[in-house]
């Protein structure tokens, strides 16, 4: 046999042959899997990889043929064989706690958790009187079912482990409920809740009713826009001090005079002096009383009904009092620094009223409504929405471009 050389010209050429891919053994290079720079994939690689793939697929088929040989096909086994129903959820779960005893290590965060002092502690029996404690009860936890009742009434619930106790004892103990005080059920006005407004303010008011109900509310506007129009002047002097200036220093001189006229050692208008003047006047003046005290007796039924005038008199002023008292009452309590002011109410012209609901265009707002009501009662102070106060001035600085320009 003769053995041809080949130099390295003739290996470089079966390579560059080899390579191009027309050797009967070359494979696609495009089929070739790169493994530049996959580390990983090193240990794959090679022969020893290549027979340990090709060990692993003989022992999976010799597992599949002696399943095949012990069992037989799956399609000619029975139901039984291949299915089962778990009807033991709970023997399954206390056998997996069972196997999984002793495996399962709890969390760092638990264990971190728990006690871990070296002191025992107290048993229950070493304290006086101790016992089990009872445990807290949930907060938050209510039952959505249960009723209503009314704490300050007389069938409380609250209430039924005190009933039939000693009202001093409770009093003493703390046990026993505050008394509402009077002052709560007093209401702070009188006014109603909901106020309906007259039949004129309808969507679909009377002709009449709605002349009637948009005079009265014209009024008030024209009350209103005097109010704020009016002009502030000072107020007039009444024409008794003007008189009274005027005649200031006139009536002490004229007195003055009189007294220098009147005659020295004469007491003018003294009783001594009409007694000296006239003997018989003390005694007609004695007589008069008499006399007067005579008639005082048939009198009686003319001081009856002065009586019963004052009496009258008397209701009158207290009826007036008390309508006084009311419309006060009536009108919201001064709770803060601003008044109340009455909401301006949304009027209609006759020629703007709606023919139906559809028609009607919504006004007003039922949550200001609410909230002027609860004013207006004096449940809450007046309120108004506060002004915007600028703390700093506006700085104007003149742009470089617009400054170009000008």
């Amino acid at each position: 046999m003769a053995v041809v050389g080949l130099g390295r010209s003739g290996c470089r050429g079966l390579a560059s042959f080899s390579v191009l891919g027309l050797s009967p053994g070359s494979q696609d290079p495009a089929t070739v899997c790169r493994r530049s720079r996959k580390k990983g994939w090193k240990r794959w690689a090679g022969l020893e990889a290549r027979l340990g793939r090709e060990i692993g697929d003989f022992l999976e088929d010799v597992v599949v043929r002696w399943g095949l040989l012990l069992r037989g096909l799956i399609a000619q086994q029975p139901d039984e064989g291949l299915f089962f129903v778990d009807a033991s959820d709970a023997e399954k779960g206390e056998w997996d706690r069972q196997l999984n005893k002793g495996k399962e290590k709890p969390l760092h965060v638990n264990l971190i958790l728990q006690p871990d002092s070296k002191v025992p502690g107290i048993l229950a029996h070493q304290i006086p009187n101790g016992g089990p404690l009872d445990k807290a009860p949930e907060k938050g936890c209510s039952d959505p079912e249960r009723g209503f009742y009314d704490i300050w009434g007389a069938n409380n619930p609250l209430d039924k482990a005190l009933v039939g106790q000693d009202g001093w004892f409770l009093q003493q103990t703390k046990k026993q409920r505050v008394k509402r005080p009077a002052r709560l059920q007093t209401k702070p006005s009188q006014v109603p809740a909901v106020e309906v407004i007259a039949a004129g303010g309808s969507y679909n008011p009377t002709f009449e009713d709605h002349q009637v109900w948009g005079g009265g509310v014209g009024g008030k506007l024209w009350e209103r826009l005097r109010s704020e129009t009016r002009v502030v002047t000072a107020p007039s002097r009444p024409q008794e001090t003007v008189f009274q200036e005027q005649c200031e220093g006139l009536l002490e001189e004229s007195g003055d005079e009189e007294d220098e006229e009147a005659p020295a050692g004469v007491c003018v208008g003294s009783a001594g002096f009409l007694t000296w003047l006239c003997p018989q006047a003390a005694q007609q003046r004695r007589e008069k009383a008499a006399r007067c005290r005579r008639q005082e007796l048939f009198r009686l039924r003319s001081l009856r009904q002065q009586v019963k005038r004052w009496e009258a008199e008397l209701l009158r002023r207290r009826q007036a009092r008390l309508a006084k008292r009311r419309v006060k009452d009536a009108l919201p309590r001064r709770l803060g620094p601003l008044k109340y002011e009455d909401p301006s109410l949304e009027v209609q012209l006759s020629d703007e009223l709606a023919e139906s609901l559809r028609m009607l265009k919504p006004e007003g707002s039922v949550l200001r409504d609410r909230f002027k009501s609860l004013q207006k009662r004096s449940l809450i102070e007046p309120r108004e929405r506060a002004k915007f106060k600028r703390r700093y001035r506006l700085k104007y600085v003149e742009k470089r471009a617009f400054r170009e320009v000008t």
